[in-house]
């Protein structure tokens, strides 16, 4: 690297160390923040020399993410932003810290990828879904279709690994060909997760006609936009290959949600010519995720954290929560997103007959979205009141983004 490359990478590091040390935070923004300062080019020159694979999309990225690194690391270290700090600053931090590997694995948040695709020049990228999410800071789902849409025709040697059940992320991994300015379609492999959440993609984002669905197909009624066949498919409790091969996923992350995670992870890491049978058995050695899924032990109850953040994680999480008391907790701070109204779009019916809590600093926002949707709930003040609250056992936690931080902070910052 360039000496000023040096100097920043450097920096980055001191100072992601001495933010830890402080207990301030992982270090996970701070060093990539003022690394760039000293460099603004210093993502790309981190970037060099590496294999690299970007993951993005509206949920799931995290731990996909670190699925996906388990998977490539058969071949040797894997360099990856694994606390989720997954815009430029993150990246670099992460870069930095991880110094000389041959590979890299990034979760990039989808409003940043287009730029983070031109730094880093990845081999491949992973589109998960799309789905409503801070619509009052973000982009309308089909505006950031067309971002995604628009930066592959400017990457076209980029290989696609994308989401055959999501409309939006079929039409984005598939832009038209242009021989008049030399692009080219790129590379796309296919997966099938499955799509529980379909209240964003019903109304086709090529020619505004009406989606329809039948079983696990759905195509347009107005074009020839259609479900493409997945090559990576998701079946009981395994992975089939694009060979018909079954691979058995056997994981400690709980929720049928985490078996299609394993399939986006395996289909990315095969793109590095990882085989899955050589891959499988490393999705097992992921336990937890940034503090998701964490389980600790609290005053004789045990506590397990869910991350839930818009309408279609919602969904996922009540899949995953056990039939137990459960604690919602909900803030509206900037990384939440200011309007609640999304709630109304979340159906809480799966949490009637179990003890419910809530918390946080939208509570009472919270409370009259189950009232409407006769959930019978208990208002507490803190964490620590709910634990009181609930008998010995399993206590289930769903949190939003800055309340999920909140919870975990007051268990020491569990990983």
């Amino acid at each position: 690297m360039p000496m000023r490359a040096k100097v920043a990478s450097s920096v980055s590091r001191t100072a992601a160390a001495l933010s830890r040390a402080a207990g301030r935070g992982d270090g996970s923004v701070i060093g990539g923040w003022i690394g760039l300062k000293i460099d603004p080019d210093l993502l790309a020159h981190l970037s060099a020399g590496r294999a690299i694979a970007l993951v993005s999309g509206t949920n799931g990225k995290t731990t996909t993410t670190r699925l996906a690194a388990a998977a490539v690391g058969v071949l040797g270290r894997v360099a990856t932003n694994s606390f989720g700090a997954n815009m430029p600053t993150g990246h670099t931090s992460a870069l930095a810290k991880a110094g000389s590997t041959p590979y890299a694995v990034l979760e990039v948040d989808e409003h940043y990828l287009a730029q983070v695709l031109e730094a880093t020049e990845p081999h491949v990228v992973a589109l998960l879904n799309l789905s409503r999410d801070q619509l009052d800071r973000a982009k309308e789902v089909a505006m950031m279709a067309q971002l995604w849409r628009a930066a592959l025709v400017r990457h076209p040697d980029v290989r696609v690994v994308a989401n055959a059940d999501d409309p939006m992320v079929v039409w984005a991994a598939t832009p038209p060909a242009d021989p008049a300015q030399g692009h080219i379609p790129p590379h796309v492999t296919w997966f099938s997760a499955g799509q529980r959440w379909h209240d964003d993609s019903w109304v086709c984002p090529e020619c505004g006609s009406t989606i329809e669905r039948s079983e696990d197909q759905w195509w347009c009624t107005g074009c020839p936009l259609r479900r493409p066949e997945p090559q990576w498919t998701v079946e009981d409790d395994g992975v089939l290959d694009p060979t018909g091969a079954w691979h058995k996923v056997q994981l400690q992350l709980p929720g049928k949600i985490n078996i299609g995670n394993s399939a986006t992870a395996l289909a990315v890491a095969a793109e590095f010519g990882v085989r899955p049978v050589d891959a499988v058995s490393r999705l097992g050695t992921v336990t937890s995720v940034a503090g998701r899924y964490a389980q600790v032990d609290r005053d004789g109850r045990n506590v397990r954290l869910l991350l839930a953040k818009n309408p279609a994680s919602w969904l996922e999480a009540f899949d995953m929560a056990d039939e137990a008391p459960t604690l919602l907790s909900i803030n509206a701070r900037d990384p939440d997103g200011l309007d609640t109204s999304w709630l109304f779009d979340v159906d809480f019916a799966p949490l009637r007959g179990r003890q419910v809590l809530i918390t946080g600093d939208r509570a009472y926002d919270l409370a009259v979205r189950l009232d409407v949707n006769g959930v019978p709930f208990q208002h507490v003040r803190s964490f620590d009141e709910a634990v009181r609250s609930v008998p010995p056992g399993r206590l289930e936690v769903i949190a939003n983004y800055t309340a999920f931080q909140d919870i975990r902070a007051e268990l020491d910052r569990v990983n």
